[in-house]
């Protein structure tokens, strides 16, 4: 009986064996780049240049019918102005993200919490900048 107890063992179907064999290769050279940074960061630059670089070739090569996006300052009404620029709330948020992280590594920091008073405290202060901010 060569399915019960046989000395050879059941043949997987090939399409998930490949699958496993992918995976397998992609996570060895996804190690092997482990230590070398610079050269990882280099390759993430270089997608990101042919991404760019895609993007604009599309852009350019696309002939648009319909209305455009204003070019000029003059050629769009602006009745809103942010007063915080996007760049300064991204390294304010990353700023914080990284203290945070910090202020992790220190028992002194952590505090217990009773989390309906912290969403009431966050809701509150939500509350008045978004007030802030919108006023005119």
């Amino acid at each position: 009986m060569e399915g019960i107890g046989g000395d050879r063992a059941p043949v997987a179907s090939p399409l998930p064996q490949w699958g496993h064999d992918t995976w397998r290769m992609y996570q060895y050279y996804l190690d092997k780049t482990t230590p070398h940074t610079t050269y990882r960061w280099i390759g993430t630059l270089v997608i990101a240049a042919i991404y760019c670089l895609r993007v604009y070739s599309v852009q350019e090569l696309e002939i648009s019918d319909g209305p455009l996006l204003p070019t000029k300052g003059s050629d769009e009404f602006k009745p809103f102005i942010r007063r915080l620029p996007e760049f300064k709330f991204w390294y304010s948020m990353t700023k914080a993200f990284c203290i945070a992280f910090v202020m992790t590594f220190f028992s002194l920091f952590d505090v217990p919490v009773f989390w309906p008073i912290l969403l009431c405290y966050w809701i509150v202060l939500f509350v008045l900048t978004m007030r802030r901010q919108i006023a005119i």
